[in-house]
Parts: C-alpha cells; sequence; structure tokens
C-alpha cells in the first residue's frame, strides 16, 4: 500500500543520518595517500561522501543503477512543448531499444538501466485547472518509485521523460520559492519566443492558482508535479532509508526532490547534483539548495544522461581513494609537519 502524503511527510523529518565512523576512516586514509592534502579537490570529497552515506568502508562503486520514470502532463494542451504527448511514449520505447543516449552512458559506466512508465495513456491534470494529481494518485507514484529502488547497490542515479515536465518543475520551483515565473521557466524542449511567453504565463497562473490554497511544500508538490516527478522524490527516500547515494540528474530531477529539503533541509544529505543544466531556473535552484553540481556542460536533455555521466567522476573518486598507495606504502617521505 502506497504511503499517504501525511505519511510521507512525517517519514522525511525521521531520517537517517551518515555513518560518522566511515567517514572518519575515509578522512583518516585520504591524509596518508600520497598526495598533498586536497590535491584531488572534490574526488576527496565524494570518496567521503560515499563512505558516509553507504555506511561502510572502504566504499564502493561498482554496482550503479539507473532509474528514469517517464509521465505524461495535461498542461501540454496549453501549448507549453513544440513535442506532442506521444513523444513520450516514443521515448521510453527507444530507451527500451537501446538506442538512447543513456543507454549508451550507463554502458560507459557499467550501469544498469530501468525504464519505468507511469500510466502514459492517464495524463495528470491541466494543473492551472486543477491540481495534477489527487491524493491517491501522487501516493501511488511516490510508493512506486520507492518499490523501484534496488534493496542494495552502490550508487542510484536518477532521471525522467516526459513532455511538459520542464513547466511543471518551473511551477514546483516557483510556488517553493517565490520570485518571478520568469526566473524558473525556460524553453525546455525547445519552444521559440512566443511560446515562452505562454509557458511562462502558464506558470505563473498555476502557481497563483495552488499558492492560494496550500504552502506545504508536498501539497503543493501534488498540485504542481506529475507521477515521473512524484517517483523521483519517492525513490529519494527509499534510498536514504536504504543507505544508497544518490546522483541527481538535471532540473526536473532536482525540481522533483526539492519538495522533500523544503519539508527537512537534511534530507538530500545523500544526493549530489550531478550537473548543472542549460534549462533557464536551474542554476537558480541549485544555488537555492545550496547543492553544487559535479559538471557544467550545457546538456539539458534529461533521461538521468548528467547522473549518468557524473558516475563515471564517482567511480574515479571511489578508485584512487581506495588504489592509491600510502606514503608508507610507497616508501614516499612526508611534509614536514613544521
Amino acid at each position: 500500500m502506497s504511503p499517504s502524503i501525511q505519511e510521507i511527510a512525517a517519514r522525511v523529518k525521521d531520517l537517517p543520518g551518515p555513518d560518522t565512523a566511515s567517514a572518519e576512516r575515509a578522512d583518516a586514509r585520504d591524509a596518508d595517500l600520497t598526495k598533498p592534502p586536497g590535491a584531488l579537490g572534490r574526488l576527496e570529497a565524494i570518496s567521503r561522501w560515499l563512505a558516509a552515506w553507504q555506511g561502510r568502508y572502504p566504499p564502493g562503486a561498482d554496482d550503479i543503477a539507473a532509474l528514469v520514470f517517464a509521465g505524461n502532463h495535461g498542461v501540454t494542451t496549453q501549448g507549453v512543448s513544440p513535442f506532442p504527448a506521444e513523444v513520450t511514449v516514443q521515448m521510453v520505447a527507444n530507451f527500451s531499444a537501446g538506442g538512447a543516449a543513456i543507454n549508451q552512458l550507463c554502458d560507459s559506466v557499467g550501469a544498469t538501466l530501468q525504464v519505468h512508465a507511469l500510466d502514459l495513456d492517464r495524463p495528470t491534470a491541466d494543473m492551472t485547472e486543477a491540481p495534477a494529481l489527487t491524493e491517491d494518485e501522487f501516493a501511488d507514484a511516490f510508493g512506486f518509485g520507492e518499490r523501484a529502488v534496488p534493496e542494495a547497490c552502490d550508487l542510484l542515479c536518477l532521471g525522467e521523460m516526459g513532455i511538459g515536465n520542464t513547466t511543471a518543475a518551473a511551477a514546483l520551483a516557483h510556488g517553493l520559492y517565490g520570485g518571478a515565473a520568469a526566473d524558473w521557466t525556460g524553453r525546455g524542449t525547445g519552444v521559440d519566443d512566443d511560446g515562452l511567453v505562454r509557458k511562462t504565463e502558464v506558470v505563473e497562473r498555476a502557481v497563483a492558482r495552488h499558492r492560494a490554497e496550500t504552502d506545504a511544500p508536498l501539497e503543493l508538490f501534488r498540485r504542481l508535479g506529475g507521477r515521473e516527478l512524484a517517483a523521483i522524490a519517492g525513490a529519494v527516500l527509499a534510498a536514504r532509508l536504504r543507505r544508497i547515494p544518490v546522483l541527481l540528474d538535471g532540473f526536473v530531477c532536482c525540481a522533483a526532490a526539492a519538495p522533500l529539503q523544503a519539508a527537512n533541509p537534511a534530507a538530500l544529505e545523500h544526493c549530489l547534483a550531478a550537473h548543472v543544466s542549460a534549462e533557464q531556473g536551474h542554476r537558480r535552484l541549485l544555488e537555492t539548495m545550496a547543492m553544487t553540481p559535479l559538471l557544467d556542460l550545457g546538456m539539458r536533455l534529461g533521461e538521468a544522461s548528467g547522473a549518468a555521466l557524473a558516475a563515471g567522476l564517482v567511480k574515479a573518486a571511489c578508485a584512487t581513494h581506495n588504489g592509491m598507495a600510502t606514503f608508507a606504502e610507497a616508501g614516499v617521505s612526508e611534509a614536514d609537519e613544521d
């Protein structure tokens, strides 16, 4: 049975923290490796993060799982995307056939890929007219995401596919963090100037409608989000409880995780932002969420592509931490402390 919004909110308030003993062991080994302190930059921090959230030492990065959730959005009837909703179905078929970018990127880092289509023949309601999801629909999608997470793996990469979902993500960010609708709304799959004006106005109307009724993060999520976004949030929460570190993909994926952080500032400490996308609003969102992306390559594809690419950095961090010799092992003199 899927959890209610009230049950989700209660669980988000009470989450396990990092394993400080494993993190301290990572720090101790890092201090003895044959390199100047801090010479590997963020790779050192990634190794510590892995150990802390895997709850073991040494950390590992061999078993990598990627989950892509797909959903359709009723708001597409407002002309917010140049592509029809059928493209979501077609891209899911492309994923299954191995022809998408995410398939190649997963292969390149040895990650397993699962793609989950969530009621593609039943789009969400148009969020400018009604809540995007009923309470049962939100709970079902969230619970689906929880159940999709493996019982154990070293690292989880999350992503999405859904025509219209950058509109939902922009509305969710605007609803949670305020500002102007234009601050969060971008071109998505490539709307022209007129389309961007129309999309921004849709985001503004949707948020005005629903923020007048609630400012509770998870309730806003239900009203402004979508099935694939709710599933991502469910996967994030399940990963935390199973001690699996998470790489969040682009704008939509980070927006899906944001309500959890809004409900509990520590809720995403087991997550890293894989990259900052070219989508308008993503950099602002990451700054607001105090998350520093691992990569900045101008990507805006979604489908966990940035997360899978960043998994290569995590593997490299783990390899250097676990495989390098210490000063004593290599017979190398350490720097004088004075």
